[in-house]
């Protein structure tokens, strides 16, 4: 049984291409001294490793299927970010990651019928998939070596989850093949500090936040950062922080998904600025 989706390729591709079209054409429109905590234009590509925390449930023909909270070895994510200056004060942000998992485990769950109460054990094997991207307009407010952001803007998530299970029901063996996959955009607001130690060294904490409440899919993302970057030259330079992303959605249609993984680990970058 697969979910129909909303359209996705509009909603990823015009975040994408927006995002990364819009940092490249406006990378030079402000000419005042910005604050040393910012950059003009930078582009950051790196790395999150993190340990997941693990949950899926949906409904089948064997009764509702519950993963329960599982945790797994860690994972490594490709990751980029881009993000320009405009008019000192005002700017661009955009950042994109993908989460790729297989999970397998046993499976039990009850169920209640006209006679009774049904019983379901087994095994099943889940394959995760999560792709997001955020655009989002930044107001920058304080001078000198610390400025504080607000930023309004949009995300673009997609959550594939394929489920292969063999059970036995009421005494009965049998097998199921289920993919389920949902995608939106959904109102983004971020919050951010940036503190200059020096030109070269500087220091920052992140937050955002997604909820869409409207349509079939609905649900919640955060995620938050704390870090540090370095320059050696004097446009390429490292950025090091520990994040933390919660996502929970649901998908209210007749199997009744619910996804949700956490995730929490360092992230690493190699940056340029312009």
């Amino acid at each position: 049984m697969r979910m129909t989706p909303l359209p996705r390729r509009a909603g990823r591709l015009t975040l994408k291409t927006t995002g990364l079209g819009a940092l490249a054409l406006l990378g030079g429109a402000a000419l005042a001294q910005p604050s040393p905590a910012l950059d003009r234009a930078s582009f950051s590509i790196g790395a999150f490793h993190a340990d997941p925390t693990f949950n899926a449930a949906v409904n089948t023909n064997f009764g509702r299927l519950d993963s329960g909270d599982s945790k797994s070895s860690s994972v490594t994510m490709p990751r980029i970010k881009a993000d320009v200056l405009l008019f000192d004060s005002q700017g661009l942000s955009f950042d994109h990651y993908q989460f790729k998992r297989g999970y397998g485990d046993s499976l039990a769950s009850n169920f209640r019928t006209g006679s009774g109460t049904v019983t379901t054990t087994g095994t099943a094997n889940l394959d995760v998939k999560v792709d997001f991207a955020k655009l989002a307009y930044k107001w920058w407010f304080g001078s000198g070596n610390t400025v504080m952001g607000v930023g309004l803007g949009a995300a673009y998530y997609r959550v594939g989850l394929d489920l292969a299970a063999t059970a036995t029901v009421g005494g009965s063996t049998g097998s199921i093949r289920q993919s389920d996959s949902s995608d939106a955009v959904a109102p983004l607001l971020e919050l951010g500090v940036r503190h200059a130690i020096s030109p070269d060294l500087r220091l920052f904490a992140d937050a955002s936040g997604v909820k869409k409440t409207g349509g079939s899919t609905r649900g919640e993302i955060y995620n938050a950062a704390l870090g540090l970057e370095w320059f050696p030259a004097k446009n390429v330079g490292v950025v090091l922080d520990y994040g933390l992303t919660d996502i929970d959605l649901r998908r209210e249609e007749s199997n009744n998904a619910r996804f949700r993984v956490k995730l929490k680990g360092p992230s690493a970058f190699l940056k340029v600025r312009f």
